[in-house]
């Protein structure tokens, strides 16, 4: 892009220096094959420094135009500027200040040549160091921001692949869980029988998490997720949810009985079980799930009445570990908003007087 611009602005010289049309086409022409080589060569396929020759053939296009000027250095200087910082971005300090050797070149020969006096060539004493300290500083900054991205990807790989361990690693054991309480279920008096169930669906409710969490993974790797939807009855649906919810949670739900509901049942149990959970743990009962349609819309809302989100927390609730207490990890509400957005809907929070509703939204089917 610095090419084509100095081809332009060498084109658009010839209205003032009419004199010198040829020269300037030169310089045009120089700077249009040099643009089209940067554009065309495979600098994939090179090693990461290979794009730094392409620095010496503009340095000499930038004298080239000095001399068209008739050595004013007015246009060509802020260019040979621009060319350090340009390389300040993609190289490290040994080139930049390779550089200066055949930049002062390219920048005092022209001007040597056009017989301009010392205090002119004395400007290269003033230009050149600010090019090279001004390119140093944007390849240290670059530098940091190129070691800073690298330690994340490396942090987000370690946090994939211990993700992904976990998730597949503690379905094994659970599976030989489930199998040891069915097996005693059945042998088992009534009263512990029925805790056994419960156990049951606890393990059972791991196992899903487990499912999720690798579904989390591939969201996080291809942003992808694949839903099963269908159609379910909001209020039987909400009552199921709340059996893998702990005993005792005071939980009112608001469902019309014919409401139904077109989402993936398995996420759908996520969402509810995240949103219940959170609720217990940060608000204050009673909490009020209500299920309703809005428009294109089914809406589900999870409301507490508690004190509501801390400000400090706002700005970050549903992102990764964005945690409001020492209990939570932070990752059940940016889960909820994954999912949501899978459906094709959004997950929010919503004040209310007193408490916080968190409100998810799911398309209805488009009926033909």
């Amino acid at each position: 892009m610095l090419l084509i611009l100095a081809g332009f602005l060498a084109v658009l010289g010839i209205a003032n220096d009419p004199a010198h049309a040829d020269r300037l086409l030169l310089v045009a022409a120089c700077d249009a094959v040099l643009a089209v080589v940067a554009l065309l060569l495979p600098w994939g396929r090179t090693g990461p420094n290979m794009p730094a020759w392409l620095g010496l053939p503009s340095f000499a296009v930038l004298g080239l135009s000095t001399w068209s000027f008739g050595g004013s250095a007015s246009g060509t200087g802020p260019f040979l500027v621009l060319l350090y910082a340009w390389a300040g971005l993609h190289f490290p300090r040994w080139i930049l200040v390779a550089y200066a050797v055949p930049a002062t070149l390219a920048y005092l020969v022209p001007l040597v040549l056009t017989g301009q006096p010392p205090l002119v060539l004395g400007s290269a004493f003033i230009l050149m160091p600010i090019a090279v300290a001004v390119a140093l500083l944007i390849e240290a900054q670059a530098r940091h921001l190129r070691e800073d991205r690298e330690r994340l990807v490396r942090i987000e790989q370690w946090r994939a692949a211990l993700m992904s361990t976990l998730a597949h690693d503690v379905r094994s054991p659970l599976a030989t869980v489930r199998m040891v309480l069915e097996e005693l279920k059945g042998q088992a008096p009534p009263q512990i029988a029925r805790m056994l169930e419960a156990a049951l669906r606890q393990t059972a409710r791991i196992t899903r998490l487990a499912e999720g969490l690798l579904d989390i993974q591939r969201i996080d790797s291809s942003g992808e997720l694949k839903l099963d939807r269908q159609t379910h009855n909001a209020r039987a649906l909400v009552h199921e949810m709340l059996t893998y919810v702990r005993d005792g949670a005071d939980v009112t739900v608001e469902v019309d009985e014919d409401l139904t509901i077109f989402v993936d049942k398995q996420r759908f149990e996520q969402i509810v079980v995240n949103l219940v959970t959170n609720a217990a743990r940060y608000g204050r009962p009673p909490i009020v799930i209500r299920v309703f349609t809005e428009g294109q819309f089914d809406r589900l809302e999870v409301r507490d009445h508690g004190e509501g989100i801390p400000e400090e927390l706002r700005s970050r609730l549903f992102t990764q570990f964005a945690v409001g207490g020492a209990d939570g990890v932070g990752l059940g509400l940016w889960i909820v908003r994954q999912l949501a957005a899978a459906h094709g809907g959004r997950a929010v929070a919503e004040h209310r007087d007193p408490g916080v509703a968190m409100v998810v939204t799911f398309p209805r089917p488009v009926v033909i």
